[in-house]
């Protein structure tokens, strides 16, 4: 077992604490490893405002790329040294999801089985499984992936959600195409993300919607080609007017995806896409959350699909170590995603600068 230094939030509401914890030695199927950089995600957040579960204490942290220092009996994938971007998607390999060969699906995925705990010996709920707001963190080996060791840790850990959840709302839930038009509603870093995503599939027009300027002028440098400041404009009709100069007849956007989560944005996601086109519904809810009161003929006769994307329908074995290739190529700029590096310390004060939307990750450094 091996003390160290973790940000954990106590109670809900309460700010995050710098404490130490202690790390069990990997057991079987178990890696452990030396955390180099972890971004703050919102889901952070909601974990410290009780919006995603009651079983605190929480290690909060997730988006996070490391070494590998050791691995439990049994562990063949990854070995000490690998550099590993962690995920949340430890696939079963048994679940009807896997066993037809849809393993993106697999909602039985593996955490670590031993515990990390306060020094009291009160266990902790790693967020996400992962729990990376540490010097080390326990997980399944399963939620190790090993990616090219060249790249930058502070931008390719954010692969562990955010970005991921945004790319792959877009590319993998949303089948986002050349030819084929995209709207993001929310550009934040999971919104900015699916506008990357899209101009790496050759989507056009890619418009961003959002009511934050600095916002949208982040997503115009990541390959939006048309910005809505919804506090001044209808994003509905905007987005519509927008796809139908581009591609005559077109009554919205082939895909549009909500990285907000409000029943307000889902509501503008549903009416700004064309026939039969395509809602993703990316941003987390809150549980209090309800669908919009919408006319079930109009749920039938726009026809199309409404889809909610966990994780960007992502596969880590296959999609991390490609995506961490493009951005070596020069083709994903991941680095674009951090807007500061942190130390440990900070993360309390990186949650204030996400509310007032002054940065699209602050990633703690280690």
């Amino acid at each position: 077992m091996q003390q160290v230094q973790a940000v954990v939030a106590k109670a809900k509401g309460a700010p995050v604490e710098l404490v130490t914890i202690n790390v069990p030695d990997p057991g079987p199927g178990e890696a452990l490893v030396k955390v180099q950089a972890c971004g703050v995600c919102h889901t952070d957040l909601h974990y410290r405002e009780g919006g995603i579960a009651d079983d605190f204490p929480f290690l909060l942290g997730h988006e996070a790329a490391g070494v590998v220092e050791a691995v439990g009996p049994d562990v063949t994938g990854v070995e000490p040294g690998d550099f590993v971007v962690l995920n949340w998607r430890a696939v079963c390999g048994e679940c009807r999801a896997c066993k037809r060969g849809e393993l993106q699906y697999c909602f039985n995925t593996h955490n670590a089985t031993q515990k990390m705990t306060l020094e009291d010996g009160t266990e902790l709920s790693p967020a996400l499984g992962i729990g990376a707001f540490a010097e080390k963190t326990l997980v399944a080996a399963g939620q190790c992936t090993k990616v090219d060791p060249e790249a930058r840790p502070a931008a390719v850990g954010l692969l562990g959600c955010g970005v991921m959840a945004g790319l792959g709302a877009a590319i993998n839930t949303g089948a986002i195409t050349r030819g084929r038009s995209i709207a993001v509603i929310g550009c934040g870093g999971v919104g900015v993300a699916a506008v990357a995503g899209a101009a790496l599939a050759g989507a056009s027009p890619i418009i961003a919607v959002d009511i934050d300027p600095k916002k949208l002028a982040a997503a115009e440098r990541l390959g939006a080609t048309h910005t809505v400041d919804s506090s001044s404009t209808d994003p509905v009709e905007e987005i519509k007017r927008i796809c139908g100069e581009v591609y005559e007849g077109a009554e919205g956007a082939d895909v549009v995806v909500d990285a907000v989560g409000r029943p307000e944005t889902w509501k503008q996601a549903f009416y700004a896409r064309d026939l039969a086109g395509t809602v993703v519904l990316v941003g987390v809810p809150t549980p209090e959350m309800r669908l919009p009161d919408l006319p079930l003929q109009e749920v039938f006769g726009r026809g199309g699909s409404l889809k909610s994307s966990w994780y960007g329908d992502c596969l880590p074995t296959r999609d991390f170590p490609m995506l961490v290739d493009l951005y070596r190529q020069g083709r994903l700029d991941l680095d674009a995603f951090v807007t500061e590096e942190i130390g440990i310390g900070d993360v309390e004060a990186s949650f204030e600068k996400m509310h007032h939307g002054d940065v699209l990750r602050s990633v703690v450094v280690l």
